[in-house]
């Protein structure tokens, strides 16, 4: 019963990055388009998920959720850090563009 308990907690955490990681996802579309003042704090996700994954899980399949989950991070932060570079360098470029009358 304990086990079990533990397996459907460690499920329950996985399953809540991987919603984390979405919701995340969604808020770097809106700063990316400007909607978002300020760029999302990814990087306590990213703390949070490694001291995490530093657990051992003994169970195979939760073991191969959380991979799938810790790829899946690291696939969207190269995305995101894409996205800010793109959205500061447009920026950028408007700032120092020359304004016609």
């Amino acid at each position: 019963m304990l086990i079990s308990k533990e397996i459907q907690e460690t499920r329950s955490k996985i399953l809540d990055f991987e919603k984390r990681i979405e919701e995340m996802h969604l808020d770097f579309q809106k700063y990316s388009q400007g909607l978002e003042p300020r760029m999302p704090d990814y990087e306590s996700l990213e703390r949070e998920l490694l001291f995490f994954s530093r657990r051992r899980i003994f169970d195979l399949e939760l073991s191969k959720q959380l991979e799938r989950v810790l790829y899946k991070f690291q696939n969207r932060k190269r995305i995101w850090i894409r996205w800010a570079e793109d959205f500061q360098h447009g920026i950028r470029e408007q700032a120092s563009a020359p304004k016609s009358p």
